[in-house]
């Protein structure tokens, strides 16, 4: 499993905690951003800078994720595009995108662009509180351990099952 991460606008302390959970999980991560990024010297860390442009970063992730990996995203978007290929989604403020939900979080986004797109003045996303850091570190650590359990069991299959 590999942890993808659409980095261009994840917030520097959603990466700290990608960055601590890498090593304490050993699982490779990569960030995916049209600009340079530091990251920490790592193993299981590395960065990867695409050209500039509409959705590169996107379409890099994708060309190179396999079921079962994780993505890191705000992008509702791409979300659907990660669990229509098998693999999870998780944004930044800790919501794991499943075949379950993604439709209607897609539908929610598509709605609110039609209406910007009509001229409604809409609000953004709140400013990411620290409730928010906290539901995607505990939503990343429950996607750890339930992932490292499945590895671990005598039978595993080889398409998991979805996290809680």
């Amino acid at each position: 499993m590999v942890i993808w991460v659409d980095a261009d606008a994840c917030p520097v302390t959603i990466k700290e905690i990608l960055f601590r959970a890498a090593e304490r999980a050993q699982v490779q991560t990569v960030l995916v951003a049209n600009h340079a990024l530091r990251v920490p010297k790592s193993k299981f860390v590395r960065a990867v800078q695409v050209e500039r442009g509409f959705d590169v970063a996107d379409a890099r992730i994708l060309g190179n994720l396999t079921a079962g990996d994780l993505v890191v995203t705000a992008d509702v978007p791409l979300a659907a595009q990660v669990v229509a290929a098998a693999a999870f989604a998780l944004n930044p403020r800790g919501t794991l995108y499943t075949p379950d939900n993604v439709k209607e979080h897609l539908a929610r986004r598509d709605f609110m662009d039609v209406l910007r797109s009509t001229g409604e003045i809409t609000r953004g996303p709140p400013t990411l509180n620290n409730a928010d850091i906290q539901a995607f570190a505990n939503g990343l650590d429950r996607f750890l351990q339930q992932r490292r359990s499945e590895n671990s069991a005598p039978s595993s299959p080889r398409r998991p099952s979805r996290p809680p």
